[in-house]
């Protein structure tokens, strides 16, 4: 492809992303406006994570199938319908277009990384994984701030013209930018098939995979936490601000994703210190959470920028790494359970969490998810450690 057709993609994501921050703050006050639990919240929060998860290893096979472009085609395509019903949603339809807007994520999200994957040279794969994720999280730069205030206003009107508009954005970027991600499908025999499900399977024991998947499954619990239950957390302390809280730590993963674009490693070597760094950098961020009672403003505040950093280069470091280790006939499978791993964890911040605050605290939240980030960097480490003794073995 050329550079020009990269720009459209990831202005696309861009516009997607945007529209998904959107609801990704104001679904939380949405349902806590009808009374609900704070289960009932996280379970609502929750669900489109949890839809991703389960969408995400299939929408790997369909790429493979069908090709990035025409899967792509047909997600927008459903895409602008279920978005444009928010804002008239009760709880029980949060839930139903929270677990459609999964389904559609997820897909949009493998065909474009695996098609841009697969169009980039090795060296440049790190690079390109970087900017589609930096496309993914400018939105949450201006987007929480203008959800909340948007849902503060309390006009539905203004909450449904701006999600049209933002659908209408998406459609004209896409009719213009889909055509150049167009990438022909697979035949495949049934032989073919069964030997890469037999493929797929030896694949799901690598010691790699298996510590990428932990780690971002404990690193996505803290996100998914504090998606979920920030607005509320700071609502109950008082004296803090969601908004700046949540547009802080977005503002932070896209300068530091920005900068290191072209640092994070872009090759086979198991880059474990990182990991374990970034994985610490988490727990941090979590116990200055938990503590923010005491710690006040400051505290709260730094725990946005911790969390940034880790959050901007954890996801592209793992992820760029997996291109290299997996096999080529299992790797969108694979990639699709390595994000699912991500997936699950933002939905484990909402929805196991959630019990969590209403029989704790939220500052038992924040603790509970900085213990699982330390144990993911232990194990990180451990792999490095393993990888240097196996090496050095005859």
């Amino acid at each position: 492809m050329e550079p020009r057709s990269f720009k459209l993609l990831y202005l696309l994501t861009f516009l997607f992303f945007s529209a998904n921050a959107v609801t990704h703050v104001t679904v939380p006050l949405q349902t806590a406006s009808t009374g609900a639990s704070n289960a009932t919240t996280g379970i609502v929060t929750g669900a489109y994570m949890l839809a991703c998860m389960v969408a995400r290893p299939w929408a790997g096979y369909l790429v493979r199938r069908y090709g990035a472009g025409p899967l792509l085609r047909a997600t927008l395509i459903a895409y602008m319908p279920v978005m444009a019903v928010f804002p008239f949603a009760d709880p029980a339809g949060l839930l139903a277009v929270r677990l459609l807007q999964g389904g559609c994520t997820a897909c949009f999200s493998m065909a474009l990384q695996i098609g841009m994957i697969d169009a980039l040279p090795e060296h440049r794969r790190a690079h390109g994984v970087s900017l589609y994720s930096l496309s993914t999280y400018a939105p949450a730069v201006v987007m929480p701030v203008a959800g909340i205030r948007i849902w503060e206003i309390g006009e539905t009107f203004l909450y449904a013209g701006v999600m049209f508009a933002l659908m209408a954005a998406v459609g004209t970027v896409g009719y213009v930018a889909v055509p150049h991600l167009q990438g022909a499908g697979e035949t495949l025999s049934r032989d073919d098939g069964t030997n890469h499900r037999s493929q797929r399977l030896r694949a799901l024991g690598n010691p790699d995979f298996l510590v990428c998947s932990f780690s971002m499954l404990a690193a996505s619990v803290a996100f998914g936490a504090v998606s979920a239950f920030i607005p509320l957390y700071a609502a109950q302390l008082g004296e803090y601000d969601a908004g700046i809280f949540l547009a802080l730590q977005a503002a932070t993963v896209v300068t530091v994703r920005f900068v290191w674009r072209k640092r994070i490693p872009s090759g086979g070597r198991w880059p474990g210190r990182l990991i374990a760094g970034l994985l610490s950098l988490v727990a941090a961020a979590s116990c200055l959470l938990a503590l923010a009672g005491w710690t006040g403003p400051f505290g709260f505040y730094s725990a946005a920028v911790l969390m940034g950093i880790a959050q901007a280069l954890l996801y592209p470091t793992l992820m760029t790494h997996l291109t290299f280790e997996l096999p080529n006939t299992a790797r969108n499978v694979l990639l699709g359970l390595f994000i699912a791993s991500a997936d699950l964890g933002v939905a484990l911040g909402g929805i196991a969490m959630g019990p969590v605050a209403d029989l704790g605290s939220y500052p038992t939240v924040y603790a509970t998810c900085a213990g699982g980030a330390l144990l993911a960097a232990c194990l990180a480490v451990g792999r490095e450690d393993l990888s240097k003794n196996q090496k050095a073995s005859p």
